[in-house]
């Protein structure tokens, strides 16, 4: 990254306008008919970012299999999993496992392609990119993974749900985790997968639906 003055005010005033003010502007005032074509700008967005990153290029993201470990993605499955269920039978228990007993086909092809059409760019943009682009402007260690979180969890804002800002703010920390410590692109990518897919099969996809966001104004 560049180090003089005058590049680091433009790399912070592009961090601020694309991860608070983009997301924030999306949730206060967009519809939810017009959030598909909102988040594909964005997402369009960060991906010529993360292109223009000096030193970056895109074989990097398929470095990092080896890292992946497998014992420890089920016991993150095994958590996730334990924690959905506990919190659909408290909130809303006639939801719990609700596709896979009503719609067994519509829960296959969301599993099928949750990974490529809404993980894959998530991570893109919410790891490589921050970390790559923006993090040496933050704090190292453990804090730049929780605002990296944090930031994952507020373009989740759109859903107007406090259990989904927590619960993107806790798999943010997670993958972030997974991307800057492991240094593996693909296992952030696969416990993010993992992650959505057993909380829609659980019973809380409703909560994670544009159309369903009730804002507070």
């Amino acid at each position: 990254m560049p180090a003089n003055s005058s590049s680091r005010t433009r790399l912070w005033a592009e961090f601020v306008s694309f991860y608070l003010f983009v997301p924030v502007v999306i949730a206060l005032f967009l519809p939810p008919s017009q959030m598909f074509l909102a988040l594909f700008g964005f997402t369009a967005l960060g991906l010529v970012l993360l292109d223009l990153t000096p030193g970056f290029a895109w074989s990097q993201l398929l470095r990092g299999w080896r890292a992946i470990d497998g014992g420890l993605v089920l016991f993150f499955a095994a958590a996730t999993l334990a924690g959905a269920v506990l919190i659909v039978l408290a909130t809303r228990p006639d939801r719990l496992f609700d596709l896979a007993r009503d719609h067994p086909t519509m829960l296959a092809a969301l599993l099928l392609l949750y990974p490529f059409l809404s993980v894959l760019p998530q991570e893109v943009i919410y790891r490589p990119l921050f970390f790559r682009r923006y993090g040496p402007l933050m704090p190292p260690g453990w804090a730049r993974i929780a605002i990296n979180a944090a930031l994952f969890s507020l373009v989740h804002l759109l859903y107007w749900s406090a259990l989904v800002a927590v619960l993107t703010f806790c798999g943010g920390l997670v993958f972030g985790w997974a991307y800057e410590r492991r240094r593996s692109f693909p296992m952030a990518v696969v416990l993010h997968a993992v992650a959505g897919g057993i909380m829609f099969a659980a019973g809380l996809g409703a909560h994670f639906v544009a159309a369903n966001a009730v804002r507070p104004f």
